[in-house]
């Protein structure tokens, strides 16, 4: 008897929520209903700067002009430099050339007197003012050097640093070219250089940040960030201020980490890392610092102002460019993918000025 009641209530219920027309339970409309949820587009690209604005507007940018040395440029602004355009000589002196050089992003260590570069064995050469080859050092074995390593290189005018992206780092008298040490890491290299006193710091392949000791290039800490799946080519930036260094990372993520300890002060994302293209694709600009704020662009038309002591957005501009920005007074520079020059308000993130620079460049000259 218990079993009959059990089925005749198991069928009214059914059938009084699933096939009663009316209640729109099972019905298609229900379905259709559903399945029309609403969309939208969480990567949409943005058009890029294609409009001149106060194309005539004169600025002042008077401020003291200095001839910096580029070989440590600890907060990587280039500022306003004494340069009149002007090549009174010129001199050549061949070496072996740096196949797809435009990918690697290497510098050329400047100082006062002398230049330091590299060819396409690993070797390292000093030149003088007047382009005479003052030494040139090889420290890498046969099977390296048909690898053809891509070096990175720092120097504090005493000292300087290589690094490669074959995973080997050492030190170099500048004077002479004679090997201080020499050491090899686990992951390739693949950021700028920056030496701060007894220091010297690093990203490798991996997006670990290293610190290493300049005296003997031990370990000192590592900083360990996220990491994408497919390794970038695009170099790493490196900036120093207010005993802290501030890094990038090629899923687009900043950081700033006590000097002496490696203690993460604080980090900031600028990309959305769910999609893994998006973050191989990225390629942004060198890290900027300028006393209260940092500069960075990506090639995603955003240029970012971050507080150095928080690292939150002050505002953010529509630049695309992956090239590095200059700050002087109260003015930031960039140079666009598509050349349009911008002029834009430190503080506000306003434009003042963009100009295009290739208005009157023929197309073949212009790409």
């Amino acid at each position: 008897m218990n079993k009959i009641l059990e089925i005749i209530l198991i069928f009214i219920i059914l059938t009084g929520c699933s096939f009663n027309k009316n209640s729109k339970f099972w019905t298609k409309e229900k379905i259709k209903v559903e399945t029309k949820l609403k969309t939208e587009k969480i990567f949409a690209k943005e058009d890029p700067l294609n409009l001149e604005f106060n194309a005539n507007l004169s600025i002042n940018i008077y401020s003291k002009a200095v001839n910096k040395n580029f070989s440590n440029n600890l907060n990587n602004n280039n500022g306003r430099i004494n340069f009149d355009g002007m090549f009174s000589n010129k001199s050549k002196f061949r070496f072996s050339k740096i196949r797809n050089f435009f990918r690697f992003e290497p510098e050329i260590i400047i100082d006062d007197k002398s230049i330091i570069f590299f060819d396409n064995k690993g070797a390292v050469l000093k030149f003088d003012s007047n382009s005479k080859l003052l030494w040139k050092k090889n420290f890498y074995t046969k099977q390296e050097k048909k690898v053809k390593p891509i070096l990175q290189m720092a120097s504090n005018k005493q000292t300087l640093i290589v690094a490669d992206n074959i995973s080997k780092y050492y030190a170099v008298n500048i004077d002479n070219g004679e090997l201080l040490w020499s050491k090899y890491n686990n992951s390739p290299f693949n950021s700028q250089i920056k030496i701060y006193k007894d220091k010297f710091f690093i990203i490798d392949s991996n997006n670990i940040l290293w610190c290493y000791s300049l005296k003997n290039g031990n370990k000192i800490w590592t900083v360990k960030t996220s990491q994408a799946f497919i390794k970038s080519q695009k170099k790493l930036s490196i900036i120093i201020m207010n005993d802290k260094v501030y890094f990038n990372n090629s899923v687009g993520e900043i950081s700033a980490v006590e000097i002496e300890t490696g203690t993460l002060f604080w980090q900031t994302p600028t990309q959305n890392n769910l999609i893994l293209e998006n973050t191989f694709s990225l390629k942004t600009s060198d890290l900027v610092g300028n006393k209260d704020f940092i500069i960075i662009s990506n090639n995603r038309n955003s240029l970012y102002s971050l507080d150095v002591n928080s690292g939150v957005f002050n505002w953010k501009q529509k630049v695309n460019s992956h090239l590095r920005s200059t700050v002087i007074n109260e003015f930031i520079f960039s140079v666009t993918m598509n050349g349009f020059l911008t002029v834009i308000d430190s503080k506000t993130g306003n434009f003042i000025r963009v100009t295009n620079i290739f208005s009157t460049t023929k197309f073949k000259k212009k790409r």
